[in-house]
């Protein structure tokens, strides 16, 4: 069996982000103890609320989580085409309505944000009300958990925190590890 990368041969775009290269390529933190768990997804939540909340009442701030799929009655996203100002590698699009969609697989990390609120960042694939299968960000505070519950699987950060925060290389502000105090 032969793996192609390209159809074209062509090799993969390179991508240089715009500042001070970063020797450490992988910022990270360590903790000596995680906590594993499912959690549901609650019918007509946000994809924030029904994230942040129970997640909170458990004592849990920052995780990392997998969405298994499921519908959502409104779902928004957006995609991050190159810059077309060339200020980072990346500009997120305008948000994109998919209407009631299926949401096939996600992954979503809890955070803190640069204003020091909860934050939840989404990858998903996901097929959309039109029939379209897309992928991207999901926009969490507009997207809505349909009639059934979703399961999620949820790893916590108990020896550190996730906060966004300016990184100079790729000139954007990015999830960091910090540890605790």
């Amino acid at each position: 069996m032969v793996l192609r990368i390209s159809q074209s041969g062509e090799r993969a775009r390179a991508m240089t982000h715009p500042g001070q290269f970063n020797l450490i390529r992988i910022q990270s933190e360590q903790s000596k103890a995680a906590r594993h768990f499912r959690a549901i997804l609650q019918p007509g939540k946000s994809l924030y609320e029904a994230l942040v909340h129970p997640l909170k009442e458990v004592g849990v701030t920052n995780a990392s989580t997998t969405i298994l799929g499921g519908v959502f009655t409104y779902l928004e996203y957006c995609v991050a085409p190159p810059d077309p100002r060339k200020e980072a590698v990346i500009r997120y699009s305008r948000p994109i309505v998919a209407g009631k969609s299926y949401l096939v697989f996600g992954n979503a990390t809890l955070g803190r944000s640069d204003q020091d609120k909860p934050m939840v960042h989404c990858h998903a694939a996901l097929r959309r009300e039109d029939g379209k299968v897309m992928g991207g960000h999901i926009i969490p505070e507009k997207t809505i958990v349909g009639a059934d519950p979703i399961s999620v699987l949820v790893t916590s950060f108990d020896g550190f925190e996730l906060r966004q925060m300016y990184d100079p290389e790729t000139n954007i502000p990015l999830f960091q590890p910090v540890a605790s105090e």
